[in-house]
């Protein structure tokens, strides 16, 4: 096939924001528009996406990068037909499939051997398609054991993990992929990556929404930028994934939220995130050899033993360094939460960071889901001054390969 074989042209989402009435459950909602009684008044209304046009070719793979909520995920629903658009139009040529939310297109009262068949239904594929393909679904998901029971006893992971091998092996000419794909655990995602390099290679088309950098860069052939519901770029992989990484960049060394338009999930509302170094400051320029301190404040409705507050650490190409929680090490010594607010230290060790380019996003959830969890808002730029040997005069000291330059004991214990 030639040409494009998805058009978007114009589109835009607009949804309406209405006044909440006080103590009105989900049924007498409904009872009350049933019977046709006035609906709460609108306060005012938020544009998803606003006047989005873009085409992509047959075989050709587009990365739609961003920060959260500035319509990566609405976009993706437009395009399956999820959700209507308020205005534009969207052409797609194709049988299309798509991996977007935990639990989409399952029925919870069906077992996972039924939601296969299911799936490869909603998709148009025939019996005989669907057969061919069960046993590498199954194989590559990893729920064997699980394949008669009800998809509603299937944990997220599990969820994630049909679904994306649902979307893989029935083979749609076109696949939408969203960041859902960080639910699994490491090595699902590696195989997941693995198998989207294979669809790749077979010439799918394939749009590819993810906080990933060195995903996109690695999968994509094209890129566009996604800021506050509108294309800030459209071009070359490396030109956008640039132009998304220079607005973590512009953000200081501290960011603030204020009340009304913090980060927030049940129960919980993140109010600041800071970096500094112990000798060195805010200045922005961290030093290796110093401890650097991760200041994080939040305001908590309640306190249980599950809840997680911490961040992620990540490369500027997206690759994670580690994730820290306040609840990490020994129970006794972790830090006391207290209803209200909380201000909370995390200090990596001097010696242990290498030289280079690093972001923070701030992660909050429990042992269930995620509460918060935020794109890269702070840079770290780190110069390396530890560990460097005194033999190395004459080569480039200035950093060492990896993330990480810990400096590690050595000892003799003999020879021949």
């Amino acid at each position: 096939m030639s040409g494009p074989v998805i058009r978007v042209n114009g589109l835009s989402k607009r949804y309406r924001l209405r006044a909440a009435t006080p103590g009105e459950t989900l049924r007498e909602a409904l009872m009350a528009r049933l019977r046709g009684r006035a609906r709460a008044p609108e306060i005012g209304e938020v544009w998803a996406i606003r006047d989005v046009s873009f085409e992509v070719g047959a075989g050709e793979v587009l990365g739609v990068v961003g920060r959260n909520g500035s319509g990566k995920s609405t976009l993706l629903k437009v395009l399956a037909r999820i959700t209507d658009p308020t205005a534009g139009s969207a052409e797609i040529i194709g049988r299309v499939g798509a991996l977007l939310e935990v639990g989409t297109g399952f029925h919870t009262e069906l077992t996972g051997r039924e939601n296969i068949h299911l799936n490869g239904a909603i998709l148009g594929m025939r019996r005989h398609e669907i057969r061919a393909a069960f046993d590498r679904i199954v194989q590559f998901a990893g729920i064997e054991k699980f394949l008669d029971t009800q998809m509603k006893h299937y944990s997220s992971g599990m969820q994630t993990r049909l679904a994306f091998s649902i979307a893989a092996h029935l083979h749609p000419e076109i696949l939408f992929v969203d960041e859902v794909l960080a639910v699994g655990d490491a090595e699902f995602q590696q195989r997941c990556m693995g198998k989207m390099g294979e669809i790749v290679r077979e010439g799918r088309t394939v749009i590819f929404v993810s906080h990933n950098m060195q995903a996109v860069r690695n999968i994509c052939t094209r890129a566009l930028y996604l800021e506050k519901g509108r294309i800030s770029v459209c071009g070359a992989t490396e030109e956008v994934i640039e132009a998304y990484l220079k607005s973590v960049r512009e953000s200081g060394h501290e960011r603030r939220w204020a009340p009304a338009e913090a980060p927030h999930g049940e129960g919980v509302r993140l109010l600041r995130l800071a970096v500094s170094g112990e000798q060195s400051g805010d200045t922005g320029q961290l030093l290796s050899g110093e401890d650097i301190l991760i200041d994080l404040e939040c305001e908590l409705e309640r306190v249980y033993s599950s809840l997680q507050i911490g961040f992620d650490l990540l490369t500027v190409d997206g690759a994670v360094v580690f994730r820290s929680y306040q609840s990490d090490g020994i129970v006794s010594e972790h830090p006391r939460l207290r209803v209200g607010n909380n201000l909370l230290r995390c200090r990596i060790p001097a010696g242990y960071l290498n030289a280079g380019r690093f972001v923070l996003a701030p992660r909050i959830g429990d042992s269930a889901r995620w509460l918060i969890r935020e794109d890269p808002v702070i840079e770290l730029r780190v110069t390396l001054t530890h560990g460097v040997s005194p033999f190395w005069s004459g080569i480039n000291v200035a950093t060492k390969p990896g993330a990480t330059a810990p400096v590690l004991r050595w000892e003799s214990l003999g020879g021949s």
